[in-house]
């Protein structure tokens, strides 16, 4: 399976979904030399909107990640079983998405938001945490991959001042 994180966005955006771009894709975008083969994301926990979410993921195909099931394991979902779970790591048709609704060191989609920048993506409006807001959000989770990529992170904040 081929990585499409353009192709992730447009179904989300064809739905309606509204979300902040978090993780490693947006360091990316912000200019950081990092790596990543997912897409994260913070969605909008209104009911209407994880609805549409259900409808995208129907659409992406997304089945749960799981190590021992390369293609992932089939679920069925609606806006309620979606906003039960916090974090969700998912295997789509073009790639894996990782949903978290509150990710790590913020309050969620609400306070990425106030900070987030709207760029385009192959064409596709897309809404991205702000550069403070990914190394904000590493800084907590604490993983040793987050700690490994902080200080290049915290480099180029401080470039773009």
């Amino acid at each position: 399976m081929t990585f499409d994180p353009a192709e992730i966005v447009r179904v989300l955006d064809a739905h309606g979904v509204r979300y902040v771009l978090i993780g490693g894709f947006a360091a990316t975008i912000h200019g950081a030399a990092y790596v990543t083969t997912d897409l994260d994301i913070a969605p909008d926990p209104a009911a209407d909107n994880v609805e549409r979410l259900s409808g995208a993921l129907a659409d992406l195909d997304a089945r749960v990640r799981a190590p021992d099931t390369p293609g992932g394991i089939p679920f069925a979902h609606d806006a309620r079983s979606l906003a039960a779970v916090g974090v969700w790591n998912l295997v789509t048709r073009v790639g894996d998405l990782d949903i978290s609704f509150v990710p790590s060191g913020t309050h969620g989609y609400a306070d990425l938001r106030r900070d987030a920048v709207t760029l385009s993506i192959h064409g596709t409006e897309v809404t991205v945490a702000s550069l403070a807001d990914v190394v904000r959000s590493k800084e907590a989770a604490g993983r040793d991959k987050d700690r490994a990529a902080l200080p290049i992170l915290r480099r180029l904040l401080d470039e773009q001042g």
